[in-house]
């Protein structure tokens, strides 16, 4: 009984890698029949058999490496002769000797059914073969393996669909990453005061081309100001040179309807106001013509109803501009949302201590951020920085500000 050995691939390689097996113990073989798919480092390849007879011992199971001169089969009942070709791509591809055996065979058939001509004989069904997928080298496969991969479900991008390390490594990874999975939360509804401050926000975004100016303040003596006024807020002061600012560039006071900017002749001054309900903008009407107390003490009493919400729809809308501060809540500074249909914002920021240069020397005084947002299509930066700057200036000299009254 001769041994068939794993022969030299020719590819100057030590070993090779069974990938399956294409005959079984029992099956008879014929010369230079493929008998099992070896994968070297460089491809898989059909080994062909030299020998015919029938297969009584295999040696190896797929994913099992041999090396070169290894038993892989054991022919029984050899027939003498063989081919001698052991090499892929070599060997009889059509001998006598097999001819003549299918000849023989099909002599046999032909005189069974003719002496037999109601016998039931049939031409036996072919067996299946399956072929094992093409993969670049051992290590491709025996990576898979050692993951549990399936090499008939990995899709292969390598020349003729070949899988490669690559191919593998993908699939590792998609099988590493959890599907996603909704995140949790509760849904708040945008309804009622929520819905309508939403809808102007995006209103403003949408349709307002809007720039940004900003100045840092000396409020020293705005906080001075503030502390001898004790029924003035710091908002109600800001409100204040506001109006007077506007009195200065009335073009901030107007709005864009359709193709014309309409400048307004009465300042009704929104100022923001955080409440448990969220943010609101109750509106001073006629602030042009109040005075500093008579503005604070409107500004204290629509605080007081928004906090309660106790505001009416009507001292919440019709604003011409509005004034924010927004440093209570610990910012320097903010690029505010203009309140369509108005055209500006004025911001004022936190007031913190900070090195400043007074008469020529570095002292440390009370420093805020003032930030304008205005609609550029009713003024330019000329006009806008022109009114910071008022305001600005009133800022750092309150006193001389509220004296010119």
């Amino acid at each position: 009984m001769p041994d068939f050995r794993l022969p030299d691939l020719g590819e100057g390689l030590t070993e090779g890698e069974i990938v399956g097996w294409l005959v079984s113990v029992g099956d008879e073989v014929s010369i230079d029949q493929p008998v099992v798919e070896v994968e070297t480092a460089k491809a898989v390849v059909e080994v062909p058999c030299p020998y015919e007879g029938v297969v009584s011992a295999r040696f190896g199971e797929p994913g099992e490496k041999l090396a070169v001169g290894s038993v892989l089969l054991t022919i029984g009942e050899p027939e003498q002769s063989g081919s001698g070709n052991v090499l892929i791509g070599y060997g009889t591809s059509e001998t006598p000797r097999r001819r003549r055996r299918r000849e023989s065979n099909a002599q046999h058939a032909s005189v069974l059914r003719s002496e037999h001509p109601n016998s039931t004989l049939s031409t036996p069904e072919p067996v299946a073969t399956t072929t094992a997928p093409a993969v670049i080298s051992p290590l491709v496969r025996q990576l898979a393996r050692e993951n549990g991969l399936a090499l008939d479900r990995i899709e292969g991008t390598g020349p003729g669909g070949v899988i490669r390390r690559a191919d593998v490594e993908r699939e590792l990874a998609a099988r590493a990453t959890p599907p996603p999975t909704e995140a949790a939360g509760r849904r708040i509804p945008l309804r009622g005061l929520r819905g309508a401050v939403a809808e102007k926000l995006a209103t403003s975004r949408r349709e307002i081309p809007e720039a940004t100016v900003w100045v840092d303040v000396d409020a020293t003596d705005f906080l001075a100001a503030r502390a001898a006024l004790p029924t003035v807020s710091l908002l109600a002061l800001l409100a204040r040179f506001t109006v007077l600012g506007l009195k200065k560039f009335p073009e901030l006071n107007s709005r864009v309807e359709g193709d014309e900017v309409v400048v307004l002749d009465q300042v009704h001054l929104g100022f923001a106001a955080q409440t448990e309900r969220g943010l609101v903008v109750p509106v001073v009407r006629d602030a042009q013509s109040l005075t500093t107390t008579e503005l604070a003490a409107a500004i204290a009493t629509h605080t007081a109803s928004a906090r309660e919400g106790k505001l009416t729809p009507t001292a919440m809308t019709g604003g011409t501009f509005t004034v924010n501060n927004y440093g209570v809540f610990g910012v320097d500074g903010s690029a505010a949302i203009i309140n369509h249909p108005e055209a500006a914002i004025l911001g004022l920021g936190r007031i913190i201590d900070r090195p400043w240069a007074v008469d020529g020397q570095l002292a440390v005084r009370k420093v805020a951020q003032l930030t304008l947002a205005f609609d550029h299509r009713v003024c330019d930066g000329g006009t806008a920085g022109g009114f910071l700057r008022f305001v600005a200036d009133c800022v750092e000299s309150p006193i001389k500000a509220l004296a010119d009254l």
